[in-house]
């Protein structure tokens, strides 16, 4: 399973950029998919997950009402919309998938994930 991040870029502070992730390679049924990021010199750490088949959509506090998790089912991939960017959001995001069932509360562990993309890099400036 492979999994392609792409739509990170430059953007001014207040911006917005749209990331997209797409699963590759064979036939792949994610239970789970999500959004982490690692800036430079920090730990990586949680921005947003939900379950494939959707419902309830976990952010992290640093984010929510800034950034939406979506999903395109017929296309295999989620994205993530970006609004009202900050320098601090400056990192390399990750996205990730895994198949198992786990509970939504499990979802801000990066360790629920087994599958996960090569990053793109987002750069804020003020």
């Amino acid at each position: 399973v492979q999994l392609q991040a792409s739509g990170g870029g430059l953007v001014q502070a207040g911006g917005s950029l749209r990331l997209s992730c797409a699963t590759l390679g064979r036939t792949f049924s994610p239970y789970v998919m999500g959004w982490f990021r690692q800036a430079p010199g920090k730990e990586r750490e949680f921005v947003s997950a939900s379950r494939w088949s959707g419902g309830s959509t976990k952010y992290a506090d640093s984010v929510r009402g800034r950034f939406t998790l979506s999903r395109d089912k017929g296309k295999n991939t989620v994205y993530l919309q970006m609004n009202s960017l900050k320098p601090e959001d400056t990192a390399v995001y990750y996205c990730a998938a895994d198949s198992r069932t786990w509970p939504i509360g499990f979802l801000s562990r990066s360790n629920a994930f087994e599958y996960w993309g090569q990053g793109t890099l987002v750069t804020v400036s003020s």
